[in-house]
């Protein structure tokens, strides 16, 4: 199991690729990767802010608990921060388990906590100034369904 937060950009085929390499014993391995999405072409940025050592740590523990509920062979979790930009990959989950159902469900369950209470800010920069990224309604019912 991998948790990295990091600055730094990352290759997605190469994480995905080493990933798949390292899945011994699965049958399925499910990846996905999360964009800095400009709604309405005004992001000229996305700044994401965060506590070093506290995110690692609340991460981490979910992706224990994934490991736990679903049948996983392995888990990685990489979540970027500062200054990025539209389109940039922000977040990617990997998943890989004997079956598929387990790989679909856990990388799931790991999207939707990181989505809704991993322990990131998020401010996005347009034109018109910088505003907090207020938490989602949809967000917190989709971790419901865990």
């Amino acid at each position: 199991m991998r948790v990295a937060v990091q600055e730094a950009p990352f290759d997605l085929g190469a994480e995905a690729a080493a990933f798949a390499a390292g899945a011994r014993g699965a049958g399925a391995v499910v990846t996905f990767t999360g964009l800095v999405r400009d709604n309405g072409g005004r992001l000229a940025a996305m700044e994401i802010e965060h506590y070093p050592g506290m995110t690692e740590k609340a991460i981490a523990s979910i992706v224990d608990e994934a490991v736990r509920r679903w049948a996983l062979t392995d888990a990685l979790v990489i979540h970027r921060h500062g200054r990025l930009g539209a389109d940039e990959p922000i977040m990617m989950v990997a998943t890989a388990a004997p079956h598929r159902a387990d790989a679909f469900a856990a990388a799931e369950f790991l999207m939707d906590y990181l989505k809704s209470r991993a322990p990131f800010w998020k401010k996005e920069i347009g034109a018109d100034g910088a505003e907090w990224v207020a938490a989602k309604a949809t967000d917190e019912a989709a971790l419901g369904r865990w």
